[in-house]
Order: C-alpha cells, then structure tokens, then sequence
C-alpha cells in the first residue's frame, strides 16, 4: 500500500462514522474482468474493489506461472489424475455428498485422495452417474498437510490475510483449501474446469429467505417461485452472473451472497480471508451470532450458572470463534504491525508481487482498523463479562498502545 492509497482507505472510514459499509451496493449489471497483471496495481484493487466490496474476476494471465496449472492439469484441461496420485494418493481429503442435504449443508466423511479419483474416474465412465451419488472433496487444507512450494503463488492483491496470518502465527490451521470435483457441484482459482457463480449484493439476500428465515439451499430452484415459501422473492434483483474459466480468479467480497456450480471436472484453489476492509464486519457478524445464541437459550439465563460463558462456548462451538478468540486473534496481529512499524520495515515479501512489500503504510492503516474496533470490543458488556486476567497485554493496554502507534503514524 502506498501513501495515496492509505489516505484514500482512511478518508473512507472517516467517511463512514463507525458505521458499517452500506448494506445496498451500487446497481451493477456485470461484474469487472481484469485483463492485464502489469498495468493493475495492489493500489488499484484496493481503492477499486477491496473498499468499495465489489466482486472482480481475474484473468488466467494472472495464475499462468503457478505449478498447480501446469502439473495437475492434463495437456486437453482435464485433471492430471497421474500425476495426482503420485504426489498426493495417499492424504486423507474430507469429500462432500453433493446429493444428500442436513441442515442446509452436505455431510462430509474422509477418504485417502486415491479412493476419491477412483471414484471420480468411475463417475466420469459412468455418464457422470454413480449409485454413491456425487461426491466433492470439499475444504482439503493442503498447505497445512503438506508443502504447497511451486503450488500456487500468492497474488500481491490478497496478500493482507489476517485469517490465515493468525492460524500461521499458532501453527494449527488455517483457510486455504483444495476443492475438485465432477461437473454438477472468497478468492477462488479455477486451476483447470469451468464454474458459474451466482452473486447477490449485500442485504439481497434477506429477500432470498424462506417465511422461516432460511436461506435457500440452492438459488436457481423452481421453489423460489413460490411466494407462499418466499414471500420477499419479488424484492431481489436477479444475481450477477460470471462464468469462471480455467485459470481465472475470482475476487468474493464480504457479505456477497453466492452460489458455485461446475461445469466441468474442476479442481480449485481457495482461500477465506479478513483484513482492515472488512475486519468491522467480521466483529458486527460476531455480535450478531452471539445473540442468536443468547435468544435461543434465554429461557434458562436465570437458572444455569454462568449462563453468559455458556453462550461463549456455544457461540464458539457453532462459529469457530468467541469474543475471547476474536480478542487474541485482534491482539496477534496487531503485536505484529506494532513491531513491524517499530523496525520500519512492512510485513514482509509479497510471492508474485515483484519483490514489493506491504510496507508501513500498510501496517499503519492496519493498527488504525484494529484501534477502532478493538475500542468496540472493550466496551461491550458481553465482553467484559470476559475474564481478561490472564490476557498479556490486557486488552485497555493493547487498545492504548494502538492508539499512541495511530497518533504517532498520522505523520508517516
């Protein structure tokens, strides 16, 4: 990030007077191709779509020198299963059955990669037909299983990733993931097939729900026509429509409804990420599930003992996260640009960004995001029913040291 861009990213929030970004995005008709990587910048992404949370596709231009396109891919596109199941037949993959549904999702169960292209191959001679059904391998974390070197290389324009930069820093997980799949079945590489997404602006989706309030398994069923089951239905703009291409990439922004088919036999590469851009969201979506927790259990607020640390456990077992691991993943990466500004130096080499850093001006607007919402986090009563003794720094020393590094950075 250079200085313009800083400036432009901090006017914006100013901009915004703590609020969150605008629930209703500008009317778009399509969604932007990016043609060429030497005449897009990180500041161009950034002050593009990255802020104003629009989605974008990539060209193949982009991803042509990752290994993955080059060794898992067959000279006619289609999956290199040889080479494969050399490398990679004998890791456990969790895979999906596409056919059977519980609780608006698929259950998944865990099979050695060479089991599932078994099966991929006899789907395939079956006319893309199998009495197992169809079956998807779904979230496989292959850079926490095993090297991903000459896989894929990092685009400098996704290079600020809190998410995986936190589960790095602990060294037990992560969220980049394999997926790959017959035909049938948020950046996301299609490293060789083709795949249709359906996007829906934020808030569209509140119209898409059932008079349950349930989101729709699947946005192209005849279903949604039935105003009795979707009273709001007529409410929704139709969705952006793309058709992703071997090699492309997709840009999903926070909050963007959406849905994924392949068209073909697929394998992609995809990562979940958080940054500054859309680290208030992350916190009001954490508000919001809290108190989904508590209103489903305030029946028994006043007879269970420490009901409130209930709902954080609750919160955390159907989340992933509580407000006291939001706060250690807010205090990790924050420790990190704090002593980053302090060295003057950025948060390290981009891969596949011409040798460029983040720099401090990155780091700068970054410390700025986390000081505002980390200011939210302590005053909310929810959390300072947390019990913070433990916590080094605690989190009113994390929140000044913040906003000492926001003063002195206003200069920069």
């Amino acid at each position: 990030m250079d200085r313009e861009a800083r400036v432009f990213a901090e006017s914006h929030f100013r901009g915004l007077e703590g609020c969150l970004p605008r629930r209703v995005c500008p009317k778009l008709d399509r969604v932007d191709f990016i043609e060429k990587p030497d005449s897009f910048s990180y500041a161009d992404f950034f002050k593009g779509y990255l802020l104003p949370n629009l989605p974008c596709v990539f060209s193949s231009a982009f991803t042509e020198g990752w290994g993955s396109r080059r060794l898992w891919v067959t000279p006619s596109g289609k999956p290199n299963f040889d080479y494969l199941l050399q490398n990679y037949g004998d890791v456990v993959v969790p895979v999906a059955n596409c056919g059977v549904r519980e609780y608006n999702s698929n259950p998944k169960e865990h099979m050695p990669l060479r089991d599932y292209i078994s099966y991929w191959k006899e789907y395939i001679q079956g006319n893309y037909s199998s009495s197992r059904g169809c079956l998807y391998l779904k979230d496989w974390h292959l850079c926490r299983d095993s090297s991903a070197e000459g896989v894929f290389t990092l685009p400098i324009y996704f290079s600020s990733d809190w998410l995986n930069e936190y589960w790095d820093a602990l060294d037990v997980d992560d969220y980049r993931f394999i997926y790959m799949g017959p035909t049938g079945t948020c950046w996301s590489v299609n490293i060789c097939g083709r795949k249709k997404w359906f996007f829906f602006p934020p808030g569209q989706e509140e119209a898409l729900r059932d008079c349950h309030g349930s989101l729709p398994y699947d946005v192209t069923s005849p279903t949604l026509l039935d105003s009795r089951l979707h009273p709001m239905r007529d409410h929704c703009s139709p969705p952006l429509e793309v058709t992703q291409e071997a090699g492309e990439m997709v840009f999903v922004p926070s909050g963007w409804h959406h849905q994924v088919h392949n068209l073909e036999d697929t394998i992609s590469i995809n990562h979940n990420w958080v940054n500054g851009c859309n680290l208030a969201n992350m916190w009001h979506f954490l508000q919001q599930e809290l108190c989904a927790v508590q209103q489903e259990i305030i029946d028994w607020r006043d007879s269970m003992p420490d009901w409130h640390h209930h709902c954080q456990v609750i919160m955390k077992s159907c989340s992933g996260i509580n407000f006291e691991e939001f706060y250690h993943f807010l205090k990790v990466v924050a420790e990190r640009r704090l002593l980053l500004l302090a060295k003057g130096m950025g948060p390290g080499k981009v891969e596949g960004g011409k040798g460029t850093r983040l720099g401090p001006e990155q780091a700068a607007f970054d410390i700025g995001r986390i000081a505002e919402v980390l200011e939210s986090v302590v005053a909310h009563p929810d959390f300072q029913r947390v019990d913070t003794s433990a916590f080094a720094p605690r989190p009113e020393e994390l929140l000044q040291q913040l906003e000492e590094a926001v003063a002195a950075t206003t200069s920069l």
